[in-house]
């Protein structure tokens, strides 16, 4: 069974109290190194799983289980990467990934920056960076599907976390009568039904 290194950023409970850190092994995380920094705690684990998405699943089910109040705000690998994370994820130099951007090396076509972090400072989708390398050099720097899981989960994660911020009632129905009542959505999850935040019946 293949083993998948992931970060796991975690807000809540010091999780690494003497408490903690054995419930968290008793939950099946003594797969995970626990630690903290600039304030923010992670969780870096290497778990077996047949597939990335169950490694993730599971990893992030344990975690919240294990330490009430504890909540899952991100997996890294981050998706927004610069030039330096780019050299560093293909394993060339950040020179030679600044002449692939600008179209100087390489085919053409690099994926554009999404974003400016400063007036020096691009950042790029990691997914669309690895579907060119996939595409366009012919090998991609990680598994397309595990790029497009992680995108997935942190769209989940992120979409958690700011629905429970909602204060009204009727916005926190609308938004689950939307994930029910889209079709397509469902259909990509396979799954018949959703339930709302609330316990709203479930679409059938």
């Amino acid at each position: 069974m293949p083993t998948f290194a992931f970060t796991l950023l975690v807000d809540g409970p010091d999780l690494q109290s003497e408490q903690n850190l054995d419930a968290l092994f008793e939950a099946g995380c003594d797969d995970a190194t626990f630690g903290s920094r600039e304030h923010i705690q992670y969780a870096d684990f290497h778990r077996q799983a047949p597939t990335l998405a169950q490694a993730l699943s599971s990893a992030i089910r344990d975690v919240q289980a294990a330490v009430p109040g504890s909540r899952v705000l991100r997996v890294e690998p981050e998706e927004f990467v610069s030039l330096s994370a780019i050299a560093t994820r293909t394993h060339r130099s950040r020179e030679y990934v600044r002449l692939l951007a600008e179209g100087k090396r390489g085919p053409g076509g690099f994926p554009s920056a999404v974003r400016w972090i400063d007036a020096r400072t691009r950042v790029w989708r990691w997914s669309d960076v690895a579907e060119w390398f996939e595409t366009c050099m012919g090998k991609a720097p990680a598994p397309r599907t595990d790029v497009d899981v992680i995108v997935i989960f942190n769209g989940l994660l992120e979409a958690g976390r700011h629905v429970q911020r909602l204060s009204r009632d009727q916005d926190r129905e609308a938004v689950a009568e939307f994930v029910r009542e889209d079709e397509e959505l469902r259909s990509l999850l396979g799954t018949r039904g959703l339930k709302s935040p609330r316990g709203a019946r479930t679409a059938s």
